[in-house]
């Protein structure tokens, strides 16, 4: 099982609810790298893309898309064909440094909030040791929050008896401050399936837990971490 699918995609389902939906390109790939798209403004919202074959169509379910968003530093992934294929820009946060110049599209900064979507965005880490620059995105009056990497469910983030766990590299500092006040009712990850029911406990029990447990995957972490 490679860390990082290649070459022929195949597109999985995950996340589906009424504001949107989510998808993993390569189903098989150890990092079970999620993207999402949600609709606002009238548009839809496409989050740290991996393209895959059948993305347009799935889209297309949803509306026209509006915008692609970066929102971790890492993951430029396939944001630029996704936005260009679309005719759109890639959203990037305004203070987040040495991704714009990295994607070959037209780039439209944001700050407390993207566009007129009515998502706040909340500056979940920005760190130059590690160096991790990452932005999340709240939806109050839906329940929905976006968490790109702090966050997640795939295997090398979970300790056991976790349905969210912090990431690895972070469990000593888990970021409490940023989203430790939220009560979502989903949280969409970048790496695995999202939380879709009892959100707000398990992004609790996961800040809670983060110093004292530990995922049992430590080797695949450092990799992971570099590869986005």
């Amino acid at each position: 099982m490679p860390m990082k699918g290649s070459g022929q995609s195949d597109l999985r389902e995950i996340d589906r609810w009424d504001g949107g939906v989510g998808w993993i390109a390569y189903p098989d790939e150890q990092m079970q790298r999620a993207s999402h798209a949600f609709v606002a403004d009238g548009g839809v919202w496409v989050v740290d893309p991996v393209d895959v074959d059948g993305l347009d169509d799935l889209l297309a379910e949803f509306g026209d898309v509006a915008g692609v968003v970066v929102m971790l530093d890492r993951h430029k992934r396939d944001a630029a064909a996704v936005a260009n294929r679309h005719d759109v820009p890639v959203y990037v946060p305004d203070w987040m440094a040495g991704v714009a110049g990295k994607l070959d599209a037209p780039v439209e900064r944001f700050g407390r909030e993207l566009a007129d979507t009515g998502y706040r965005a909340i500056t979940v880490r920005d760190s130059s040791v590690p160096p991790w620059q990452e932005v999340g995105l709240y939806h109050e009056a839906s329940g929905t929050l976006i968490v790109s990497e702090s966050v997640g469910t795939g295997d090398y983030f979970l300790a056991p008896g976790e349905r969210l766990g912090v990431h690895p590299m972070l469990r000593l500092f888990p970021p409490e401050r940023a989203l430790g006040s939220l009560s979502p009712e989903r949280i969409l990850v970048g790496h695995g399936e999202g939380v879709m029911q009892n959100a707000t406990s398990a992004l609790r029990d996961a800040l809670d837990g983060a110093r004292r447990k530990s995922p049992a995957l430590y080797g695949k972490t450092l990799r992971a971490f570099l590869s986005g």
